[in-house]
């Protein structure tokens, strides 16, 4: 079978994501069904909704680590700027390169350098770099993600030096450093403290003018504060696939949802 390299970007460049009957599943179970939406450029979009939904799951088909999972399938049309993510000619690497992924608690690589973290997602597509382009790149990704003071004079010192926040901010560096055309983010300031918090959701305001950001998110406050767009997604029982129920700018899914389902659970009647 013939590999297809999705085309690769040289410099940032945010895409419009594309989702169209997306159903996923892990082995016989049906986790996520019939989802279809348009995700838009330089924006951000939360996905709200209960536990179990299927919101994580729709985050992670878009980069298609939903697969890494063993028996782990998606179904459906899912295109980035007007390529398919999900045709199986695609290399997934190529994908996740330009898709970044932040999860819900920090990652960074505890024993890594600070600077080392940063380059590492470079250093694994096999990007040869100059010193002192590394060392731009490195100032460039920890100045997006807020971090470059704090830490410009400690970059030798491991990641895991850094408080949570930081070591949050740090992951968002790294996935910023490989140039993605998105950003997803899985709860990121779940684990994290109000002040830690209140850094992230100011990053990701800033992050919306060069990238298509999607955030899962269990914090409605916070959705209302980030987002430009809002998805809520929800399960009618145990044992019953995710589904899409409304999608819409964010000031008016909170303001006048359409769906009952909606507005109850935007006032805490379940979830």
């Amino acid at each position: 079978m013939t590999t297809t390299i999705i085309s690769e970007r040289t410099s940032i460049a945010a895409q419009r994501i594309e989702i169209a009957d997306v159903s996923a599943y892990y082995g016989s179970f049906t986790a996520l069904s019939g989802v279809s939406m348009t995700i838009e450029p330089r924006a951000v979009t939360a996905f709200i909704g209960p536990s179990g939904c299927g919101k994580s799951t729709m985050l992670r088909a878009i980069n298609r680590m939903h697969e890494t999972i063993p028996g782990a399938r998606v179904e459906g049309s899912i295109t980035l700027g007007g390529e398919s993510v999900l045709d199986r000619r695609v290399d997934p690497v190529a994908v996740r390169s330009r898709v970044g992924m932040v999860f819900q608690r920090p990652n960074p690589f505890p024993t890594m350098s600070i600077r080392d973290n940063v380059l590492v997602g470079v250093r694994l597509q096999g990007r040869r770099l100059s010193r002192s382009d590394a060392d731009d790149l490195v100032e460039m990704s920890l100045r997006a993600a807020n971090l470059w003071e704090p830490v410009k004079a400690i970059l030798s010192k491991p990641g895991g030096s850094l408080s949570g926040g930081q070591q949050q901010r740090l992951c968002i560096a790294r996935a910023i450093a490989v140039k993605p055309d998105v950003l997803l983010m899985d709860e990121p300031c779940s684990a994290l403290d109000p002040i830690s918090t209140a850094a992230i959701e100011e990053l990701i305001a800033n992050l919306r003018r060069d990238y298509t950001v999607v955030i899962v998110t269990h914090n409605m406050g916070q959705a209302q504060r980030v987002s430009d767009a809002t998805a809520f997604f929800t399960v009618d029982g145990a044992g019953q696939p995710g589904r899409l129920v409304e999608y819409r700018d964010t000031t008016t899914m909170f303001s006048r949802p359409v769906d009952p389902r909606t507005a109850d659970y935007l006032a805490g009647r379940f979830g």
